[in-house]
């Protein structure tokens, strides 16, 4: 067993524990501040700190073993600034990423951004890109960003990367990705009906058929 603080309040865990099974063996029945339990939604936040040690540590709940002498709180939402927008009316440009976020001018270059970031992206160099304007390199270096939000908690001024991030992706995704024609190709053939009684034949099996279909299916290489 270790000794752990939570929220103010110490509790005996078995080692090995990630933080949020442990706050769930301590008794905690959590409402918020949990979800996909994988480290892909982002939903988990937590700052700690050890006894003893005034540093501050922030982390994804589930991907992160407790430890002995840590004391832990939660984040589960952070009241990030999101701006209204409406994507068809929006050109991919630099000027728009400033547009609707013109306080990313005021960015520090500090990296603190970077370092609170559970998933080790390189958050100021994808602030570094929206502020030049490059719009694929911003979608392409916040690919993996889950919106936790830890690193707008830890920014001194009190930037919102995610939602920038979010926001290049879009205009990204929308004007500048290329266009996928085999996926072109099908949508015009599920609207065409192509597929329309394949699909009714599925629909019309039972149940313990369809699950055989669906666990034979062939899954690609």
């Amino acid at each position: 067993m270790i000794e752990i603080t939570i929220l103010g309040q110490r509790y005996q865990v078995p080692e090995g524990l990630t933080i949020l099974k442990a706050f769930e063996w301590a008794g905690f029945h959590l409402k918020r501040g949990v979800g996909c339990r994988a480290g892909f939604c982002g939903a988990c936040g937590t700052v700690y700190r050890f006894i003893g040690d005034y540093r501050l540590h922030y982390a994804l709940a589930c991907q992160t073993v407790a430890q002995s002498g840590m004391v832990l709180g939660t984040i589960p939402f952070f009241p990030a600034q999101r701006p209204a927008y409406e994507l068809s009316t929006l050109q991919p440009t630099g000027e728009t990423l400033l547009g609707v976020y013109p306080e990313i001018m005021t960015c520090f270059g500090c990296n603190t951004c970077t370092k609170s970031c559970p998933q080790e992206l390189d958050v100021m160099s994808y602030m570094a890109a929206a502020l030049r304007g490059g719009i694929e390199n911003l979608a392409d270096a916040s690919f993996d960003c889950i919106m936790c939000g830890l690193c707008v908690a830890r920014c001194p001024a009190e930037l919102v990367p995610p939602n920038v991030a979010l926001l290049g992706r879009r205009l990204y995704g929308k004007y500048l990705a290329p266009q996928a024609e085999h996926l072109h190709v099908r949508v015009q053939e599920i609207r065409a009906g192509k597929y329309q009684a394949e699909i009714q034949d599925l629909k019309d099996l039972p149940l313990a058929e369809l699950k055989t279909r669906y666990e034979s299916r062939q899954i690609e290489a």
